[in-house]
């Protein structure tokens, strides 16, 4: 029989793996203790660097636990990703010497502040053959998603 210990370090694993696969974040210090960026060595976050790790709401990674989650004290807001952990998560890229990975990352940094049912009605436009250039442009997003706009720009010039 699986013992509620076996759940709970399963589900704090889990946590762990998608929170730190998920950053506009000041300068953090890197895995050595120094200031500056993050580097190669604090990857993966959820490991090197939970501290570094919040949840939309605040709290820390350690907080999601599975007696937590049973307590009713753990919400589908604490397990969505943040902007500042997918701005942490594009530093580490960068380091890494994976330029497009973390300018993806800094796009859906951008993405956390759309909600979900804008996201899809987006999505659907940016499919091949749904939308014209100019309905593309129109899409409200372009004044305050910079890193967006200019890749949805791209998308509208190769569909045209």
């Amino acid at each position: 029989m699986i013992s509620e210990r076996m759940i709970e370090e399963t589900v704090r694993q889990v946590l762990r793996e998608v929170i730190g696969r998920g950053g506009t974040s000041k300068e953090v210090g890197s895995g050595s203790g120094s200031g500056g960026k993050l580097t190669v060595a604090d990857y993966p976050l959820a490991e090197k660097r939970p501290e570094l790790i919040r949840t939309a709401t605040g709290k820390r990674l350690e907080d999601l636990t599975l007696e937590a989650v049973l307590k009713g004290e753990v919400t589908p807001e604490d397990l969505r990703i943040t902007a500042e952990t997918l701005e942490k998560q594009a530093e580490v890229a960068e380091a890494a010497g994976r330029r497009q990975l973390a300018q993806n990352l800094r796009r859906a940094a951008e993405l956390t502040r759309v909600p979900d049912e804008r996201i899809l009605e987006i999505y659907t436009a940016l499919r091949p053959y749904r939308s014209t250039k100019e309905e593309l442009l129109e899409i409200e997003l372009l004044c305050v998603l910079p890193l967006c706009e200019k890749r949805l720009k791209s998308t509208s010039a190769a569909n045209a």
